[in-house]
Parts: C-alpha cells; sequence; structure tokens
C-alpha cells in the first residue's frame, strides 16, 4: 500500500516536470514538494521490515550526494551569473562575428559556437546567448527553426565531454564510472554529430543574412580578469583530477574563493553598488532546486525497489544497444532521474559501455524539444518553436545522434 501511494506520486511529479509549460508550475516546486513528501511517507512507515536507522541512513547518502552536486553547480553559475550580468559574454560575441554571411556558413558558425560555449558554461546561459544571435536576425520562421534545433542538439553535445558542462556527466564520475581522460575521448564524435546535423538542416539553404550589432563596448581589466580566473579553474579542475585525483568540487570552490578575493581588490577604488559575492544571488535557483527534488524522488524510488527494475533491460539487450535506447527514452524522461536511477540500479558495464551511456543521456534528449532543458529554453524564446514543429527534424536528429553513439562506442575501444 505504501509502495503504490509512494510510486503514485513519483508519477505525478514527474508528469507534472513534461507538462510544465501546459499548467504553468515550476518543476522545481514540484519535485521538491513530491521528493520530500516521500521521504516524510517512509519515516512514517518504512518498507520491508527496515528500521528508521536504515531510512536515516539511506536519507543521509542522498543528502550527500544532492550537496556535492548543489556546491559544484553554485561554484561554475556564479562565475557565469557575473560575466553575463556584465554583458562580457554578449560583447565576445559582437567582436567575433562579421557583418555579413551565408545561411550555411552561419549554420556551422552558430553549431561550434554553442557546442565550444556549452563546454565552459551552463546549457541555460549557452542556449540563451546563440539564440539571441540567431533571433537577431530576420529569419523565416521555418529557418529559425532550424537553427534553434542546432542549438538545443549543440549545446546539449558540448557539455557531454565535460563534468562542468552537462550534470548527467558530473554524475556518471563522481560515481566513479569514468575518468576525465574517458570523457574527453568523447569530444570527437560529439563534434562530428552537430557537424553532422548542421549539414543536413543547411540543405537548400543559399540565401545571405546581415548583422546589425552595433559598436562593441570596452571590456573591463577586472571581467577579463574574472573569465581568465573562470577558464583557470577549469582547466585546473581537470589537471588536477586527472593527476592527483582531486575532487572537482574542492577545485572549483578554490576557484570561486579566487574570484571573490580578485575582485575585491580589482574593485576596491571603484564605485560600485553592487558586491561581487552579491552575484551569487542570479543564479538560476530553480535549476539547483529542481536537481534537488529529483534526487530526492529517485532516492525514494531505490528504497521502493523500482530502480531494479531498470537492469531488465540490460539483461534483454546488450549494453550498447540498451544504452541507445537509453539515450532516446530520455528525451520522454528526464535525463537526469533517468542518469540516478540507472546509477543506483548499480547495472555493471565496462567502462566503454559506461562512455556511450554518457554521451546517450547527455544528447539523447534532444530527440524532443521537451527533453532537455535547452529545448525547453528554446521553446520558450522561439515563438515557432513548437513540439510538432520541431518534429519535422527528427529524422535529421536521429541521424545525428545515433553518428554520435557509435562514434562514442569505437572511442571506448581506447580506454
Amino acid at each position: 500500500m505504501v509502495s503504490a501511494l509512494i510510486l503514485t506520486l513519483i508519477a505525478v511529479a514527474f508528469v507534472l516536470i513534461v507538462v510544465e509549460d501546459v499548467i504553468h508550475v515550476n518543476k522545481a516546486k514540484t519535485t521538491l514538494f513530491f521528493g520530500t513528501l516521500c521521504w516524510i511517507i517512509l519515516f512514517i512507515s518504512p518498507l520491508n521490515g527496515h528500521s528508521l536507522d536504515h531510512i536515516k541512513h539511506e536519507l543521509n547518502e542522498n543528502i550527500l550526494e544532492i550537496a556535492t552536486l548543489w556546491l559544484f553547480l553554485m561554484a561554475a553559475m556564479t562565475f557565469v551569473a557575473y560575466l553575463n550580468s556584465k554583458g562580457f559574454i554578449q560583447n565576445l560575441v559582437q567582436r567575433v562575428l562579421p557583418s555579413e554571411i551565408s545561411e550555411r556558413k552561419l549554420m556551422f558558425l552558430i553549431a561550434g559556437f554553442a557546442f565550444l560555449f556549452s563546454s565552459i558554461s551552463d546549457n541555460i546561459t549557452a542556449t540563451l546567448v546563440s539564440l539571441a544571435v540567431v533571433m537577431s536576425l530576420k529569419l523565416d520562421g521555418r529557418k529559425l527553426v532550424k537553427y534553434a534545433t542546432l542549438i538545443i542538439f549543440a549545446v546539449n553535445s558540448g557539455g557531454v565531454s565535460l563534468i562542468t558542462g552537462d550534470v548527467t556527466t558530473l554524475m556518471i564520475f563522481l560515481a566513479d564510472k569514468v575518468t576525465i581522460a574517458n570523457l574527453l575521448l568523447l569530444v570527437a564524435p560529439a563534434a562530428l554529430s552537430v557537424i553532422v546535423l548542421a549539414a543536413l538542416l543547411s540543405m537548400k539553404m543559399n540565401g545571405r543574412v546581415s548583422f546589425a550589432l552595433g559598436e562593441p563596448k570596452a571590456i573591463e581589466k577586472t571581467d577579463i580578469t574574472i573569465a581568465a580566473i573562470f577558464i583557470s579553474t577549469i582547466v585546473g579542475t581537470l589537471t588536477m583530477s586527472v593527476l592527483y585525483s582531486i575532487p572537482p568540487l574542492l577545485t572549483f570552490l578554490f576557484g570561486l574563493s579566487v574570484m571573490f578575493l580578485s575582485a575585491q581588490f580589482l574593485m576596491r577604488k571603484k564605485d560600485v553598488n553592487k558586491k561581487i559575492i552579491d552575484y551569487i544571488r542570479e543564479i538560476e535557483y530553480d535549476t539547483l532546486l529542481f536537481f534537488v527534488g529529483v534526487l530526492l524522488l529517485v532516492g525514494a524510488l531505490k528504497e521502493v525497489g523500482v530502480l531494479a527494475q531498470f537492469t531488465h533491460l540490460y539483461e534483454v539487450l546488450a549494453p550498447n544497444q540498451a544504452n541507445y535506447l537509453m539515450g532516446i527514452l530520455s528525451a520522454a524522461v528526464d535525463n537526469v532521474p533517468l542518469t540516478a536511477a540507472l546509477l543506483k540500479a548499480d547495472i555493471h558495464m565496462q567502462t566503454r559501455d559506461w562512455l556511450a551511456f554518457t554521451y546517450a543521456t547527455g544528447v539523447g534528449g534532444s530527440m524532443l524539444v521537451i527533453g532537455s532543458a535547452a529545448g525547453i529554453i528554446a521553446m520558450s524564446k522561439v515563438r515557432d518553436l513548437t513540439f510538432m514543429s520541431y518534429l519535422r527534424n527528427t529524422v535529421y536528429l536521429l541521424i545525428a545522434y545515433s553518428v554520435g553513439y557509435s562514434g562514442a562506442y569505437m572511442m571506448g575501444a581506447f580506454v
């Protein structure tokens, strides 16, 4: 009876995630509500004869996982919040773009920009900045949908090879399934898949577009310094993890502290209304709270025993086939709970298969516009981008995803 109640609550929570744009209730609110409610019920009525000490232990493990993820994302997003607020990112875009370009070349330029930027930034910022570029042009609705589709896929692909670029990649890394050296093998197949999609979407696009970007503003030395600290923190995190196995959370928090101290020194003679530490308040806390709620829900799923059912697909199919399908499934089921569920199900796979799974869950959500944060954001910004208009490019997306997945699996041979 208790198991059925908890499963019903979790099912309702996941449905509310999918229909967020329909009911206009933020998914962070619903997942946090149902996630905490499920654990309260578990404390009141422990399942399978478990003691309260067991429930407390499992909750503590769940909270530790959440805290690690929360703090890492908080540090990374604070850097981006500062640079975005100061207009640093948009200013760089103005300086790089040409005054006129063909639609086909723009497709590849946007693909490369979204791919690279999402590797060092969160997907939300990468999507917004990339969309801002194409929406400044006078494009018809159908072409704009193609560019938006490419941005969604490129943003999801760009972050898949770095723990700073995708949450599911970070989760798989923290579970010790792959190393940073392993993840770097995904760069080539992920980039290839984006190039393939850009080529497919740019067919029959022969026009030219002009930019009206205006005169770029001067970049302050303080902003350049903080951008350099951000990049150094990313490089340092990767290097320290490979050489000395230092947890990424530790090095990123260290980088954040360097940012605060440096800004304090650089701004000491300036008349500024906002202190550097205040930029923490500009973080997308809805995103962070959503992860808290989702991981609480997944923890409750583990207690009910449902996660063990995920192993059945891997009993019927080979790991490479099951992973491919799991990636496509992540377009309908949020990839964060899907990844967390599979990790907690304790499925045994080789590193090569975990590498392919990392690509699948990171990019597979691109198959549907509601399958990733990038897609949901793009749909809210581009009027012509709807669930159905996005489906017109499904074949192209599936081809690109299949190319990337195959490449990821083949690159696993070098592990």
